[in-house]
């Protein structure tokens, strides 16, 4: 197993500011499915945009990389404030040419359904959409994780590190995505410590996205766990997390990011309370992704998995917080992979 890799694997750039603009032009070689320098790439973030230092930032990530590499065009659309133009964005992307067409985030399981098969000639993907039944359409591949995997490992992680054996999970949007983090996270935890008291709370209920991408009502429910004893705190709430560490550093804790290593996101004054993040390379899934609809291997009405065994996903080492345990986190993530320990992914 690549444990070491596995768990350095977020050392990436990521771009902190929105932008609706192409960010690429085409002029590369040919590739397998299409000339890459007729390749045009579109890409509909999920609530907040670019900037959010979280997932969409890593689907950016992915995108521009891939774009770079093969000389290709990149357009980025971001939803309205209230998101409910989604279907108005992968509409957009379509008829303006750009193929393949990247939706980022579940809440795009219905608008994706209805607007891809009106485009057969157009691919597209999405990032935590399953269409493992082609029922979004045959053009239609979803981009899906093993969260709870990698969540395990954080809740191992917090309940090691924690001193009070009191810990918490803060969820973005009540929602079966969501819940696989939140599920894996108290398994791990419980698997260290069966007798752990492990607070949970979600932002926003179903349906309701904002609680993605609000700071100050993440710092509030993070607040509210500190207070009561908690002293770490696993988020998996897209740009709320940011709360989630102001409220660690302003009680004198520490938190656990998740998506993309947010030790190396966050500004200097948030870094000591970033403990480790849960990693979901978002980034590299796009990229690949892409890729291969270069050369021609996409296949649509399919699945591709990430998982602790492709090194999709795992948990960031900067700052240096968990090289002590380091072997433990080893032992059981080799027990996922090989199937000793079977991870939930719903919340009895």
């Amino acid at each position: 197993m690549k444990a070491a890799a596995l768990l350095l694997a977020g050392s990436m750039a990521l771009a902190a500011c929105a932008s609706d603009e192409p960010t690429g032009t085409g002029s590369g070689g040919g590739g397998g499915g299409a000339a890459t320098e007729d390749l045009r790439i579109g890409l509909a973030y999920d609530e907040g945009g670019r900037g959010d230092q979280s997932f969409n930032d890593s689907a950016y990530a992915g995108a521009s990389a891939a774009a770079d590499a093969l000389g290709a065009e990149l357009q980025e659309l971001s939803p309205n404030e209230d998101a409910s133009n989604r279907a108005e964005l992968l509409t957009q992307l379509a008829e303006q040419g750009f193929n393949p067409v990247i939706a980022v985030g579940f809440a795009y399981d219905d608008v994706i359904a209805e607007v891809a098969p009106q485009f057969p000639e157009t691919t597209f993907a999405q990032v935590d959409g399953s269409n493992a039944d082609g029922a979004k359409g045959e053009n239609v591949t979803g981009l899906v994780f093993a969260e709870e995997e990698g969540s395990f490992l954080a809740g191992v992680a917090a309940a090691l590190k924690s001193e009070s054996a009191h810990i918490g999970f803060v969820g973005g949007v009540e929602s079966p995505l969501i819940e696989k983090f939140e599920a894996g996270y108290v398994a791990g935890a419980q698997a260290v410590n069966p007798q752990i008291r492990i607070d949970r709370q979600y932002i926003s209920p179903a349906g309701d996205f904002s609680g993605f991408s609000d700071p100050a009502r993440g710092q509030i429910v993070a607040q509210g766990m500190y207070d009561a004893g908690a002293d770490i705190i696993f988020h998996a709430a897209g740009g709320s997390g940011l709360g989630v560490f102001q409220a660690a550093s302003a009680s004198g804790n520490r938190a656990i990011g998740v998506d993309s290593d947010q030790y190396l996101t966050v500004g200097p004054e948030l870094q000591p309370v970033v403990m480790t993040s849960m990693l979901k390379r978002v980034d590299n899934a796009v990229e690949q992704f892409i890729n291969d609809y270069a050369e021609g291997n996409v296949q649509g009405a399919e699945d591709v998995l990430s998982d602790l065994s492709t090194e999709g996903i795992g948990l960031a080492t900067s700052g240096g917080f968990i090289d002590d345990i380091q072997d433990d986190i080893q032992q059981y993530s080799q027990q996922i992979t090989d199937g000793t320990i079977t991870v939930p992914t719903t919340v009895e």
